[in-house]
C-alpha cells in the first residue's frame, strides 16, 4: 500500500515575497500615472500626516541617510508638493510641510492606493480581506515593523 504523499513544505515567505513584488510594481505604475515614484509617494503620505518634519527626523523615519533624502526632497519642492520652512523652535533647521498642491496629489494618492487594495484583494472575500489584514498586522508588530510605511533597510 502506498504511503500518502509527505506535506509539501510551507512557501508562506515565499508567496508573501511575490505578493509584495506584484503589489510593489503594480503601485509603481499607478502613482507613475501621477508623475510620482513609490518613494515620493510615501514622503507625501508621512508628511500629510506628521506636518513640520525635519529632514533629519524624516530620513530617521525612513530607516534612510539624510544624503538619500536631500535630492527627494528637493524634486518634491521644485515640483510645487513640499516646502521648507524654517523652524520657530530651531533657526538651523527646516519643517517640512505639504503645499496646497502636495495635499492635492496626496487626496489622489489616497484614491490610487484605496483602488489598488481593492484590486489586490479582489479574489477574497471581506471576511477574508479582514482577517488577511489582521494576520500581517500581527506579523508585521511581532517583527516590530512599522505599519505606516517602508523602511530602507540597505543603508548606505
Amino acid at each position: 500500500m502506498d504511503s500518502p504523499d509527505p506535506p509539501r513544505p510551507k512557501r508562506t515567505a515565499f508567496l508573501l515575497s511575490q505578493l509584495g513584488a506584484l503589489a510593489s510594481a503594480r503601485f509603481a505604475e499607478r502613482t507613475r500615472e501621477l508623475g510620482l515614484t513609490p518613494s515620493d509617494a510615501g514622503v507625501l503620505r508621512l508628511l500629510g500626516r506628521t506636518p513640520g518634519l525635519s529632514q533629519r527626523s524624516l530620513a530617521d523615519r525612513l530607516g534612510a541617510v539624510p544624503s538619500r533624502i536631500v535630492p527627494l526632497i528637493d524634486s518634491l519642492e521644485t515640483r510645487g508638493l513640499v516646502a521648507r520652512v524654517r523652524s520657530s523652535a530651531d533657526r538651523r533647521n527646516y519643517e517640512l510641510r505639504l503645499t496646497a498642491e502636495g495635499t492635492k496629489v496626496l487626496g489622489a494618492l489616497r484614491g490610487i492606493a484605496e483602488r489598488h487594495e481593492a484590486e489586490l484583494l479582489a479574489p477574497l472575500t471581506n471576511e477574508q480581506s479582514a482577517q488577511l489584514g489582521l494576520l500581517l498586522a500581527r506579523l508585521a508588530s511581532g517583527h516590530a515593523l512599522d505599519t505606516d510605511l517602508h523602511r530602507d533597510t540597505s543603508r548606505e
